[in-house]
């Protein structure tokens, strides 16, 4: 049991990041008032790298309130500063809050309102300066108020023009700067507008293959925003890993269908967060692990901190299931028989092309009727994965 308490104990090499706006939520919401106290970002500080976290992440806002002075913004940074050294907690990845001032209700890079979009140029521009002064490395940008609720003025044309423009623009001003520096678009489907922009992690590849500096521009994938129209999470991490585009991730969990609910990772879709933590250990992922969720309106101070080590230790406990799963002999034995059924060095097998492949493909005789009998032990594989995850195996 002591050895156990020791795997699932974070530490800072296992890269877990939390952003100043989940731990310090509030518990507001739309219909009630806060129930928890807002947080010194310092004190947050604090009390992660004692819980055993690798770094923290902020929107520009989180740090330095909107309107702050020079000489108060300058405060504030190296106050953050002195704690970010005395903890050893290391700042990965910032953004820009484009979503929560009334002059962003319709929209940032988005707005048809060509001041607005001048506007959240100006503030991202500081952003990612304060980002890069406290270390990032990782610029997220998401949209969440680049949408629509009603297309009968700004059509949609117009609005990815837009958003293209400004990812240039800032994409331009940070290599011109000598940053080191990446960006990462966050998908969502919706909320707080009706309809957003970028809704799932395909819209966002694509959107990435028409921009000026696509080697520089990945993708902030999020558990809850696939899960929130029904996607299948693992799917789009996958699909973001084969494109080189998992600059970022960020880990929470979610009701499907339900409003964007921000749970603690791996409490309402274990199965699925086991897949997407085995994925990313296999591939070589070394980005930081961030949790982009919040504590229940229910806690307390004391109830954020539980929310805090239950994410980092749910991933731990996924991660040795991944190493069972690996050395299971029975699994292993399935998937096993199941690769040599699956391998064919016959021409077509490889993908490759030629003219002569092509012949060879037409010349080729398969036995269709044997080929559509054969069962894939899914079901059986299936229950041997339950079984694990239960902890009966």
């Amino acid at each position: 049991m002591d050895q156990d308490r020791d795997l699932y104990q974070p530490r800072p090499e296992h890269k877990f990041t939390f952003g100043l706006w989940t731990v310090g939520n509030t518990g507001r919401d739309a219909w009630g008032d806060p129930v928890r106290p807002a947080l010194d970002p310092v004190r947050s500080v604090e009390k992660l790298a004692e819980l055993g976290a690798y770094g923290v992440n902020f929107h520009d806002d989180d740090l330095v309130p909107f309107g702050s002075s020079a000489a108060e913004r300058d405060r504030i940074v190296a106050r953050f500063r002195q704690a970010l050294d005395a903890t050893g907690l290391v700042v990965p990845m910032a953004t820009t809050n484009l979503f929560s001032h009334p002059i962003f209700r319709d929209g940032a890079f988005t707005s048809s309102d060509a001041r607005v979009r001048a506007f959240a140029l100006q503030k991202t521009i500081r952003a990612i300066d304060l980002g890069v002064e406290l270390g990032a490395k990782i610029y997220v940008f998401w949209g969440g108020r680049e949408g629509s609720e009603s297309d009968s003025f700004r059509n949609t044309i117009e609005a990815t023009k837009w958003f293209r423009d400004a990812i240039n623009f800032l994409s331009a001003y940070s290599q011109d700067q000598g940053y080191d520096l990446r960006f990462a678009l966050e998908p969502k489907p919706n909320e707080p507008r009706g309809d957003l922009y970028l809704p799932t992690v395909g819209h966002a590849l694509a959107f990435i293959a028409t921009l000026d500096r696509q080697e520089m521009i990945g993708l902030n994938p999020e558990f809850a925003h696939e899960t929130m129209t029904g996607l299948n999470f693992p799917h789009a991490v996958g699909q973001a890993i084969e494109a080189g585009k998992l600059f970022h991730i960020d880990l929470n969990d979610q009701q499907m269908a339900r409003f964007d609910q921000d749970f603690r990772f791996g409490s309402e879709n274990p199965k699925r967060a086991f897949f997407v933590v085995k994925m990313l250990e296999e591939s070589g992922y070394d980005g930081p692990r961030h949790y982009d969720a919040k504590a229940y309106r229910t806690e307390d101070e004391d109830g954020v901190w539980a929310f805090a080590r239950g994410c980092m230790r749910s991933y731990l406990i996924f991660k040795e299931k991944a190493r069972r799963f690996a050395e299971d002999t029975e699994i292993q034995g399935i998937l096993a028989d199941l690769r040599a059924s699956d391998t064919d060095d016959g021409p077509g097998a490889t993908g490759g092309y030629s003219a002569e492949t092509v012949e060879a493909v037409r010349a080729r005789t398969f036995d269709v009727d044997a080929m559509g009998a054969k069962g894939r032990r899914y079901e059986e594989l299936d229950q041997l994965v339950m079984e694990l995850l239960l902890g009966v195996r």
